[in-house]
This record gives structure tokens, C-alpha cells and sequence, in this order.
């Protein structure tokens, strides 16, 4: 098949709606990779060449009589450090400027600030989504790009590129999965005692301190809820010495062209606000909630508890009532296993054009996959699920 390959600077070359059809095609789409997110981090600022991020598009086309038809896309972010990533790298990094080599600027594909999995490579077929990355490759060859990481992949991205031979790293997540529970306690009587147990005493703290919980989706977010999360967000940051990497337009984005995609728990103690939990949410086609995914916290009081219970204890019990299928808990986080999120393994590629660090790189990661793999062995043996009786 004969593709035309463009190459953008701006994803609105791309009309929004024939790139959401695209995503929606894919068998792990999120609304991470919507036109309308993609487009709110480079506009509002949030990941920009300003803050080292440099949106490329690469866009395969079909032509036809009724011309060109998108068969594959996918955004490639220009990165001149290896922050907001999660897929950490910074000793590659390391590595390459004690021997007088440049590591930046690499291709990253994905979207910025979020380690949510799902589909990278959006293609109408195995064949495009082959051709997507032999054309990815060609061009950071002929850009002389160090290397391409391609992170937090779904099962068919990662499919083509073991086919092309890519490197594969391994991580861990931990998402909760719904097994169909009636109702909170339902649930909690899955778990095993010690775990039933703290959990409600961790509810019960936040209880006793006189907060309660206000669930409330997008579109009916007020103008103040929306300046709440802002300020929530911002204190979190600022809390662990960060600049916040999301700047006041982007959420501006968020509250006009996807509000759908957004749930906020609200804390408050009487008629004060003092803390909020955003989530994410994947739509089913019937635009009913089908996946929830745990993005950002703040709280502007101290209580204890009070982070178990917006970030874990209000989604999942949100996600019961609503029967969402999953709840994804974001990066990293042991923690998590307590509060009923198991265990899952993420998967990203890696290309290294310097041979002699790709086939070092290859070896280090031999090593590590090996302990992620007995690390997931190990996690499994501490479930906090009931033993089954055979």
C-alpha cells in the first residue's frame, strides 16, 4: 500500500473529528489521546517548546477519488529533558553525557503527563500501524533524532514494534477492577480481614473529622469548582518544590471542549471546601462511564486519611455505583495494593540509533524486565483478596 506521509506542526492540520474517529477505532483508545487534549497541552503552554516539548504530527493519508483518507497518525513530542514522562530514563540520559554524546532532543510518543496505557500508534490496520512506525523511524533518522520511546503502549502497539525489533521495558500500575459488587461493603467483603479492616478505619478517620463528599461531573462543574482544582493542583506541587506542569488554560480546555471526560470529588468540611480528587473518564459508546482514571489531588487542610479517601476509597465506591469497569490509579504506588488496586504490568518501546548504547540498553533491561517480572510474583503472593478455597 502506497501512503502519502505528512508531517505537521500543529495538530489542528488534522480536522478534530476525523482524528477522534481514528482513536476511536484503536482497541485501547482514552480520552488522553483525544484531538481536543492534545491540543489543550500545546495551546494552553502546558507542553510547549517554552517547557521542552515540541509537537510533531506524523500523519500517513490514503488518496482516493473522494481524496485522501487518514489511515494513520500519532503526536511526537520533541523532548529536551525526561521529566513528566514516568517512564524514567534519566540515567540513559546520564550515560550518554559522560561519553560526550547528546541524548537530547529524543521522540517521545505520548500523551504529556499522563501514564495512563493505551493506544500510541492510531492506524485503520496492522499494516498501517506498521507503516506508521517504519515512517517514525525514517524520519528520526533523517532528523538525527538519538533515539524514539514510545510509552505506555497498547498490546497492538507494542505487537508492530517487536515486530521492527524495538527494546521493551516493563513497569507496574495498579488498578482496581470491578468484580460486580453491590455496594461498597460488598466489595470490602472480598478482601481479607487485615486489609477490611484498615480500610475502615481510615474511612472512619475522615468521617469523625467532619468531612463529607460532594461527587460532581463536568458539565455540571461550577466556575468555582473549576478554580478549586486549580488551586488544589497548584498547592500540590508547589508542597513537593515542583512548578505544576499544568497552566490555568489548559483546565479552561478541559471545562469547554471535554467536560464530559471529567469527574471531581469535592471535600468539605461544613460549608468549606478544603480538598479535591480529579478523575478522568473513558465513555462507552452509549456515553455511559466505562473506565475511570485517578489524575489529580489537593487539599488546601490536613486531615488524616483524607488522601485514601478522595484518591481511592470515593472513586471506587463511585465506580460501584455506576459500574464502571476499572479504575486505573495512576504511577507507581505500592501503597495502592492495600486499598484493593492489584498489580498490572505497562509496556513501552525504545529505539536507540547508537549502536553501542542500544545493544547496553538492551542488556540493562534483560536484567530489569527479569525484576519486574519476579517483582509481580511478589506483589501477587500479598494480595489483599481473600485466599480462594478449591
Amino acid at each position: 500500500m502506497n501512503y502519502v506521509i505528512q508531517v505537521f506542526d500543529d495538530l489542528d492540520a488534522i480536522d478534530a473529528h476525523v482524528w477522534d474517529e481514528l482513536l476511536s477505532r484503536q482497541e485501547a483508545p482514552t480520552p488522553f489521546m483525544r484531538h481536543a487534549y492534545l491540543s489543550a497541552m500545546q495551546r494552553s503552554g502546558s507542553a510547549s517548546p517554552e517547557s521542552g516539548w515540541t509537537l510533531r504530527i506524523m500523519s500517513l493519508w490514503q488518496p482516493g477519488p473522494q481524496g485522501k483518507t487518514l489511515t494513520a497518525a500519532c503526536p511526537i513530542y520533541l523532548k529536551t529533558h525526561s521529566r513528566g514522562e514516568y517512564v524514567f530514563d534519566f540515567a540513559w540520559a546520564d550515560a550518554y553525557e559522560r561519553h560526550g554524546l547528546a541524548y537530547y532532543p529524543k521522540a517521545l510518543v505520548a500523551p504529556p503527563f499522563t501514564p495512563v496505557p493505551g493506544s500510541r500508534l492510531l492506524a485503520c490496520s496492522a499494516e498501517a500501524r506498521q507503516a506508521l512506525l517504519a515512517a517514525l523511524r525514517q524520519w528520526c533518522e533523517a532528523q538525527a533524532l538519538p533515539s524514539l520511546h514510545i510509552l505506555f503502549a497498547s498490546p497492538d502497539d507494542l505487537r508492530a514494534c517487536q515486530q521492527v525489533g524495538m527494546l521493551e521495558r516493563s513497569q507496574v500500575q495498579f488498578h482496581w477492577q470491578n468484580q460486580g459488587w453491590r455496594d461498597f461493603d460488598h466489595f470490602l467483603s472480598s478482601l481479607n480481614q487485615e486489609k477490611r479492616k484498615k480500610i475502615r478505619q481510615e474511612r472512619r478517620k475522615v468521617q469523625e473529622a467532619g468531612v463529607t463528599f460532594r461527587a460532581v461531573r463536568g458539565p455540571e462543574m461550577s466556575a468555582e469548582d473549576w478554580a478549586l482544582l486549580m488551586r488544589c493542583y497548584q498547592q500540590t506541587y508547589w508542597e513537593h518544590g515542583n512548578p505544576p506542569y499544568l497552566r490555568p488554560a489548559f483546565f479552561e480546555a478541559m471545562q469547554r471542549d471535554m467536560p464530559e471526560n471529567w469527574l471531581l470529588f469535592v471535600a468539605e468540611h461544613g460549608t468549606q471546601a478544603i480538598g479535591i480528587s480529579l478523575i478522568g473518564l473513558k465513555l462507552d459508546a452509549h456515553q455511559q462511564p466505562e473506565v475511570a482514571y485517578g489524575r489529580y489531588w489537593g487539599a488546601l487542610a490536613r486531615v488524616d486519611c483524607l488522601h485514601f479517601e478522595a484518591c481511592y476509597y470515593q472513586p471506587i465506591e463511585w465506580c460501584i455505583a455506576h459500574q464502571v469497569q476499572r479504575f486505573e490509579g495512576g504511577a507507581q504506588g505500592e501503597h495502592k495494593m492495600a486499598r484493593a488496586l492489584l498489580p498490572i504490568p505497562t509496556h513501552s518501546a525504545h529505539w536507540l540509533a547508537h549502536p553501542g548504547f542500544s545493544e547496553a540498553v538492551e542488556r540493562f533491561l534483560e536484567r530489569e524486565n527479569q525484576g519486574i517480572t519476579n517483582y509481580m510474583d511478589e506483589l501477587q503472593a500479598h494480595s489483599p483478596l481473600k485466599k480462594q478455597v478449591l
